[in-house]
């Protein structure tokens, strides 16, 4: 395990709040957990954060990957709310991580999930092709995906930027595991009609990498607590829109255990 354990680690992007809920944000293919820095100073008003990083040499399969960040999350836990936030890849693992150790948390979270990628043939082809790249012709192609990972006009260019140096800052031959991981993951081979987690599913009603609303209704479908709301304007990659704020979205659904509930209700009246 603590071989396991050294090639992933969490980041800590806000000072600790050792007393407040833990908030664990599991990121997208890049691996970085640098992606959430737009809504961190809403965040860390009222949650400890941390986030996954996966090295950009990682190969971990999805066991790997899960028995990982369970063990990172026992050490954070010290007898809080712990809720689980994971986008795009990482809300194929989330469910994974949520699945293997159900005791854990309080709250689920799955933000355009990319459960359905198994489903899409061009996906899979195109994840295919990927591994055929040269490092120098993959590190070109990322900066073509940035128009279907987002909403032009509502991510800022530093944003902008800091996504295209994410996804390019992940080694060919990792970004082709990670795709190849997608390809396996399989949504009914997991125990979700057993899973009594609170799960806020987030989609993007113009997310053009994927049908993030399909597959939303499909995953309230899957999980017996669950409920969506969807994102009118947002593309896959929301949380980089300066319009968005994770926390508002939180609350308004009445997400928040009953103490921070009413808490975040104070602090907006």
């Amino acid at each position: 395990m603590s071989e396991l354990l050294s090639s992933l680690r969490f980041l800590t992007p806000k000072p600790l709040r050792p007393d407040d809920p833990l908030f664990i944000f599991l990121p997208g293919m890049d691996g970085t957990g640098q992606l959430l820095k737009r809504q961190l100073d809403g965040l860390s008003q009222h949650f400890d954060i941390r986030c996954l990083s996966i090295p950009a040499t990682d190969l971990s399969d999805w066991e790997h990957l899960t028995a990982s960040v369970v063990t990172l999350i026992q050490k954070e836990q010290r007898q809080r709310p712990i809720y689980l936030c994971g986008e795009s890849f990482g809300g194929c693992l989330a469910l994974r991580v949520a699945a293997a150790a159900p005791e854990l948390f309080d709250r689920l979270v799955l933000i355009n999930s990319a459960t359905a990628f198994s489903r899409l043939p061009w996906m899979r082809l195109a994840s295919s092709a990927a591994k055929f790249l040269p490092s120098p012709l993959y590190t070109l192609s990322a900066s073509g995906l940035i128009p279907f990972l987002i909403a032009w006009d509502r991510v800022e260019s530093s944003d902008r930027i800091d996504l295209l140096n994410a996804m390019q800052s992940v080694e060919s031959h990792s970004a082709t595991w990670r795709l190849n991981l997608l390809r396996q993951f399989d949504l009914l081979q997991l125990p979700l009609s057993t899973l009594m987690i609170p799960t806020l599913i987030i989609t993007g009603a113009k997310d053009r990498l994927l049908p993030s609303m399909t597959e939303g209704q499909r995953l309230v479908g899957c999980l017996p607590k669950a409920q969506v709301t969807v994102l009118e304007n947002s593309g896959h990659a929301c949380l980089l829109e300066k319009e968005v704020n994770l926390y508002e979205i939180l609350s308004q659904q009445g997400f928040l255990t009953c103490r921070w509930q009413e808490l975040g209700e104070e602090l907006s009246s």
